[in-house]
């Protein structure tokens, strides 16, 4: 009898004004390891206070996010730029979008070879990102310290097929993002995306031959599907990611290898 009425009272201590915890809202983001999911762990206590239990899944795999946003398995993702997310809306009809600008990661080209891109030899072997607009963007780097010439000097898509003058006839082979670092001791050179590279420890300020300006045109962004930018969610996780606390952040923990792009 005892028993049946503390079990009565606990029941309906639950249903009592403030005795309930309040359910948290899910909020699920897709994104590679470094920085991204790095940036989002240090959002996420500014999240909890809000009612927001953030779900970071971690990939290497830059198909799987747009994949997974559009199919609605996550709610944003957070690796890419402008550039590489309207290749694969044109491709797959994706219905996302940019919700915002957050960080730059300048592409370096490293070597374990050579110390000066001047040092570069005739037929050097040169490994570049095989996906469509981070290839254009490693070319469009050697291009602009004048090894290569491209038919159009500005073309975001460019590939090697656009290749117009190659003085020194570099080869260049097309390898998978994320297994470029790991391709450093069989070329002469390759084009590291900035994730990739911290992630193998590499300094971009400190070991690449060439790094890209900031005024690169590959801010890497978070995206959402269309129709999602008044979610409360949604809202939150962007003001904590484009707040001045995050750009400090940005600031220490990187020292200059990513750069705040709001």
């Amino acid at each position: 009898m005892i028993k049946q009425i503390l079990i009565f009272a606990s029941a309906a201590l639950l249903l009592l004004p403030g005795c309930s915890s309040k359910p948290k809202n899910v909020l699920k983001v897709a994104a590679t390891p470094v920085p991204h999911a790095q940036m989002l762990e240090f959002v996420k206590p500014d999240l909890k206070e809000k009612g927001i239990d953030l779900i970071i899944i971690t990939t290497d795999d830059y198909n799987m996010p747009n994949r997974a946003l559009a199919e609605k398995d996550v709610d944003a993702n957070f690796f890419q730029h402008i550039p590489f997310m309207e290749l694969q809306i044109k491709e797959f009809n994706y219905p996302i979008q940019s919700d915002g600008k957050i960080e730059i990661e300048p592409m370096g080209i490293y070597s374990k070879k050579i110390k000066s891109i001047n040092a570069l030899q005739d037929k050097a072997v040169i490994a570049i990102p095989n996906d469509p607009s981070n290839e254009a963007r490693a070319l469009l780097l050697f291009q602009s310290r004048g090894i290569i010439k491209l038919d159009d000097p500005n073309n975001l898509n460019a590939t090697i097929l656009n290749i117009k003058d190659n003085p020194k006839q570099l080869k260049f082979i097309e390898i998978d993002a994320a297994m470029l670092p790991r391709t450093l001791q069989d070329v002469d050179a390759a084009a590291i995306n900035t994730n990739y590279a911290l992630e193998m420890h590499l300094n971009p300020t400190k070991d690449a031959l060439i790094l890209e300006s900031k005024d690169s045109p590959y801010a890497n962004i978070l995206a959402i599907r269309i129709g999602d930018e008044n979610r409360l969610d949604i809202q939150a996780l962007k003001t904590a990611m484009t707040s001045d606390k995050m750009r400090k952040f940005i600031m220490d923990k990187y020292n200059g290898a990513v750069l705040s792009a709001f």
